[in-house]
């Protein structure tokens, strides 16, 4: 019987509170960092939505997953730089960003207990990204798109949510996203680097900032009290 009372407690202490999934959706807006544009580091313009999965291994970390889908755009002309101002490039395309990484409460987050919680968290990770590169044009001298090119980015979020609903939670999130690219912005295109402009020794970032709503779902945490 001890040995049975044991095997049950370590079954359910290697299981307990991981059986919690959540599925959602990400929508918000995205800036760069970068030579081209505003010098604000969070400054969302266009329109980024996307879908993210969790899997709540305790009640401090989870595994998480997501694809982001954003429309970048760049204007010289929103910069407070005078410099930038009177230069005028600007840049408008598509960037689709895949991610997985580990997301970690500051303190417990426990879906089931039926109390509203509020928890801040942060995550990072590795994402892929894939980008339409562009490239300044000596003739006309604005940006002009060149090819389709991807990357890798290391994610660091900083968020807080809240669970508004016994399976509903509703979260609020800005994440950087170091690229290892200048290029986000054409002032650095590998192919042309004969018109390179900007700060060449600084690689790009870009920033999603915007609202996530997640179902929860699965089996409720196993707690075993002997």
């Amino acid at each position: 019987m001890r040995l049975l009372l044991l095997v049950s407690f370590l079954f359910c202490f290697a299981f307990a509170k991981a059986q919690t999934y959540e599925v959602g959706l990400f929508a918000g807006g995205s800036n760069i960092i970068g030579d081209v544009g505003s010098t604000q580091f969070i400054d969302p313009v266009d329109l980024t939505v996307g879908g993210l999965f969790k899997w709540n291994r305790s009640d401090r970390h989870s595994f998480r997953a997501s694809v982001i889908f954003s429309n970048m755009v760049g204007d010289d002309n929103d910069s407070d730089d005078v410099s930038r101002d009177l230069r005028g490039y600007k840049y408008n395309y598509n960037l689709i960003e895949a991610s997985v990484g580990i997301e970690y409460n500051f303190w417990e987050w426990e879906l089931y207990t039926g109390k509203p919680q509020i928890v801040p968290y942060i995550y990072t990770g590795i994402t892929g990204f894939q980008y339409e590169a562009f490239r300044l044009d000596q003739v006309s001298n604005q940006l002009v798109e060149e090819d389709t090119d991807r990357g890798l980015a290391i994610p660091f979020i900083l968020g807080v949510k809240y669970n508004i609903a016994p399976k509903l939670v509703l979260g609020l999130e800005a994440g950087v996203r170091y690229t290892f690219t200048d290029n986000l912005d054409g002032s650095n295109n590998e192919d042309f680097e004969n018109v390179s402009f900007g700060n060449i020794n600084n690689n790009d970032w870009y920033v999603f900032s915007g609202v996530t709503l997640t179902y929860a779902f699965g089996r409720k945490p196993c707690y075993c009290n002997f």
